[in-house]
């Protein structure tokens, strides 16, 4: 099938800024794009209309990314705690949604959807992890995620400490090495070097 071709209302991430004649494939054009209103279709009557409006586009957009410049600085470096059920691995039963993301910083005052949320891979196992958050498409920050079984194990694991079968491993191999240092009991012989 022949490339589509749209106007981008907004920037698009990998695809270009607001105003620019952009190609797409088909699918991508009738499946995102256009239900979500980040482009029109690149014809004559559409040109002359986006031309008419783009002065008032472009102050829309301009509005709409200081405020999200303002919230960014707000909230930056924001830390959310989702508790999840994981086994003696520190591997979750499940995964951490970005609707789950979403919610827990609704929660902390952030007002975002799960749209917004940029998971790179999926949250599948215990720990703190950077999560990505667009507030507009030329915004974005970046939030920590920690997941953790319980409220404690959340701050423990915000304090640097390691938690789960990691941690006990780290614990028995430290007595390990220091009952293989330890001094002989008096009265026994030394061994001869």
């Amino acid at each position: 099938m022949p490339a589509v071709e749209l106007i981008l209302l907004q920037r698009v991430e990998k695809l270009g800024q607001m105003g620019d004649l952009v190609k797409v494939k088909p699918g991508f054009a009738r499946n995102f794009l256009l239900p979500q209103r980040k482009a029109i279709r690149a014809n004559k009557d559409n040109l002359q209309k986006f031309e008419q409006q783009r002065a008032q586009l472009e102050a829309q957009n301009l509005k709409r990314r200081e405020e999200a410049e303002r919230v960014a600085e707000r909230v930056g470096g924001l830390t959310v705690v989702v508790i999840r059920q994981a086994g003696e691995s520190g591997s979750l039963y499940g995964s951490v949604s970005s609707r789950d993301i979403a919610d827990a910083c609704t929660a902390a005052g952030l007002t975002i959807n799960r749209q917004q949320v940029v998971l790179e891979h999926p949250i599948k196992t215990l720990g703190l992890a950077p999560v990505r958050v667009m507030l507009h498409p030329e915004v974005m920050i970046r939030i920590t995620v920690n997941v953790a079984r319980s409220p404690e194990e959340a701050e423990r694991q915000a304090r640097g400490e390691r938690v789960g079968a990691q941690a006990d491993e780290e614990a028995a191999d430290a007595v390990d090495a220091a009952a293989m240092f330890e001094q002989p009991p008096e009265g026994a012989e030394q061994p001869e070097v």
